[in-house]
């Protein structure tokens, strides 16, 4: 059984930095793909960023060039490190694990999710 569970939100003034963990466990690594997705009150669940065993990442256009997606494949631990939050990023973040689909950010590929942590960007 896949689990995930999140950690490191929080709340930040626009301009500061984030980084959540996901610590992972009973998942075949070189078989997984992992990633962050979002949620705004009233909006949809989005994807955020993901990587696969390989390293290959995937970023949302909003997020590219502030968002950092890594993994330490030591601790089957995910990280995402936000810097320059800005109050668009508020959300309930997500992580997920599932399959090559997550590399399109698509909720399609995720079989597994974590429970949640909280980002407040205030401005």
């Amino acid at each position: 059984q896949v689990q995930l569970v999140e950690s490191g939100g929080g709340s930040v003034q626009a301009g500061g930095s984030l980084r959540l963990s996901c610590a992972a466990s009973g998942y075949t690594y070189s078989n997984y793909y992992l990633g962050w997705f979002r949620q705004a009150p009233g909006k949809e669940r989005e994807g955020v960023a993901a990587i696969d065993y390989l390293g290959i990442t995937a970023y949302a256009g909003s997020v590219k060039g502030r968002f950092t997606i890594s993994q330490d494949n030591a601790k089957n631990v995910l990280y995402l490190q936000m810097n320059s939050l800005e109050p668009e990023d508020t959300a309930m973040y997500y992580c997920a694990a599932g399959s090559d689909l997550l590399l399109q950010l698509d909720t399609r590929g995720v079989n597994y999710w974590g429970q949640g942590t909280q980002v407040t960007v205030s401005s």
